[in-house]
Parts: C-alpha cells; structure tokens; sequence
C-alpha cells in the first residue's frame, strides 16, 4: 500500500489512485483539472483552501488502507 504524505503532488495523488479526487473534492477542493493544481502538493491546496492538510492526509491514507 502506498503512503500518502503531504509534499505529494495533487498530480501524484491522483495518478496514484483516480479515486482520491472525489476525496478532495468533498473537502472543498474543486479545482482539480486546473493544470497549476497538479504541481501544487497537497501541503499548498490545503493551506490555499483553509484545511487541515493532517486530516486530508489522514482520510486519504485510511481510503487506500481499505
């Protein structure tokens, strides 16, 4: 299993597993087709959009646990 961690790039994150976008998109980040969203690491997006990126993190390493 692959760990998510916060440097990771979204572009990563979603190459990684397609199925962590609708993650991020229900925390509120809905501008992950933007192309300058896929050099942004999850770090970045999250302080941009006011979220705790240690509970993104979090969320997304339990989804790929699973």
């Amino acid at each position: 299993m692959a760990k998510v961690t916060k440097d990771m790039l979204i572009g990563q994150l979603i190459t990684l597993d397609p199925n962590i976008a609708p993650i991020l998109m229900r925390a509120g980040m809905h501008c992950l087709g933007c192309p300058s969203s896929q050099m942004e690491s999850l770090e970045e997006a999250a302080m941009v959009h006011g979220m705790d990126v240690d509970v993104l993190v979090q969320q997304i390493n339990d989804f790929l646990g699973e």
